[in-house]
């Protein structure tokens, strides 16, 4: 048998608890939080991605030659131009501005795949270029 003393000690836990928990779900649907939240998850995202990607395939020696230096304007540039369509140029400045915003949190060999990906998938003529018949975009 439970003392009284146990059971207002396990009361004053429970009320503590369920006061976290309002606390808790008043934090959850503040919009702030929310956000902050999903940045936080896209930062630890990016960082599992780099590190898996760092594992992968290490630094290379200094002494190897580096690639030529290009400003992301110059290639935002030549990815609309080779993209053929207005909307794939479209589409490559909008995906260059996400690698571009990302890229600093990443290894340089990791940036130049994601542009090679997205080279690849401007220029390839199976690409949906067009929105569907009957989307929201064509209406």
């Amino acid at each position: 048998m439970t003392s009284n003393k146990e059971v207002r000690q396990m009361g004053d836990w429970l009320s503590e608890l369920a006061d976290v928990r309002a606390r808790t779900s008043d934090l959850e649907m503040d919009p702030a939080v929310g956000r902050r939240r999903s940045a936080v998850r896209q930062a630890m995202r990016i960082r599992r991605e780099a590190e898996t990607f760092a594992r992968r395939w290490p630094e290379p020696e200094p002494s190897e030659p580096q690639a030529p230096p290009i400003c992301w304007s110059q290639l935002e540039r030549q990815l609309a131009d080779l993209a053929g369509c207005p909307i794939r140029a479209g589409m490559a400045r909008d995906l260059i501005s996400a690698t571009r915003k990302t890229a600093r949190f990443k290894p340089p060999e990791m940036v130049w795949r994601e542009i090679l990906c997205l080279a690849w998938a401007l220029l390839d003529e199976g690409f949906p270029a067009d929105p569907p018949e009957g989307s929201a975009a064509t209406t």
